[in-house]
């Protein structure tokens, strides 16, 4: 065992640049695995009922400038964010487009990351859309809403769509888990279906979002499982994280877990607060918020 492990990461402080300093020791960028691009576009084509559920559950909720959601980020002393698009056209004639999201990280590539979202409805056309958001408008990931597309991560429809994100050596993020999205279904979203993606693809970096709520013992014995399979913690105020989750995120699994936030559901400020709270080993800190995130995307 490393003589950090079992260190508080009490001690660490947040400069401007948003690095943490552990005094004398190490300087780690913070990464956000897992947020939205919740701007006035991108909720142009959101279901209404979808809509009221989340405005319901998350009082005050509000669409913001892109510069609102850097001050978010320099608040909480976060470098960079991932921002994902969605496109479940077909089925809820939903759309955040991938040239929406693409724009923002041209406006602003320090910052932003953005993951792509294909509709495997579409068949050749969402497979050729990977190729040319991966490519072409320079998005680094893909981010899949299983309830939201109607088909598990396991549905052989999206298989072709998994081979191209294998090939183009991307993260897929898949939400796992309980949802807010009003009239849509929960059994396409059990995290038990990345066993079959993760071993079927085993060169596929996968990403089990929202550790699986409430199926998280599930979730975690994919990700200790398979060692393709990460989890993040996005859209849970560390507080009410299980501590079941905790334990494993401190131990055995704290080089398969990731900070994300789910921005705007929750504050990042709140959230790495929250996290200081937890009295997590500093190496854990370390690996959650800067040292995981940056080898799953390949940032240096």
């Amino acid at each position: 065992m490393e003589t950090d492990d079992v260190d508080s990461f009490e001690g660490y402080k947040c400069n401007s640049t948003g690095l943490f300093n552990h005094e004398g020791g190490k300087k780690g960028m913070i990464i956000d695995t897992h947020s939205q691009l919740w701007i006035r576009e991108a909720l142009s084509s959101i279901p209404p009922v979808m809509l009221k559920s989340y405005e319901k559950m998350f009082k005050g909720m509000r669409t913001f400038e892109l510069e609102e959601i850097l001050a978010d980020m320099d608040e909480a002393g976060v470098d960079k964010a991932v921002i994902v698009a969605i496109d479940a056209e077909t089925v809820y004639h939903y759309k955040v487009p991938n040239e929406l999201v693409a724009n923002a990280v041209k406006k602003y590539p320090d910052r932003f990351i953005g993951f792509a979202s294909v509709d495997p409805h579409k068949g050749v056309l969402a497979i050729d859309e990977l190729k040319r958001s991966i490519e072409e408008l320079g998005l680094n990931g893909l981010k899949i809403i299983p309830h939201l597309i109607e088909m598990p991560p396991n549905d052989k429809r999206l298989y072709p769509i998994l081979e191209k994100a294998q090939e183009l050596n991307i993260p897929v993020l898949f939400h796992t888990g309980t949802h807010f999205h009003t009239g849509a279904r929960l059994r396409y979203c059990r995290p038990e279906t990345l066993d079959d993606v993760a071993i079927d693809f085993p060169e596929l970096k996968i990403i089990a979002a929202h550790f699986g709520f409430p199926w998280f013992y599930e979730a975690l014995a994919v990700v200790q499982k398979n060692e393709n399979v990460y989890f993040n913690i996005a859209g849970w105020a560390p507080k009410y994280i299980p501590k079941y989750v905790i334990r494993m995120m401190d131990g055995p699994l704290s080089e398969k877990a990731l900070f994300g936030s789910d921005f705007p559901l929750i504050s990042r400020s709140r959230i790495i607060k929250e996290l200081k709270e937890l009295n997590l080993k500093e190496r854990t800190f370390q690996r959650l918020t800067s040292e995981n995130p940056a080898k799953l995307l390949g940032i240096s």
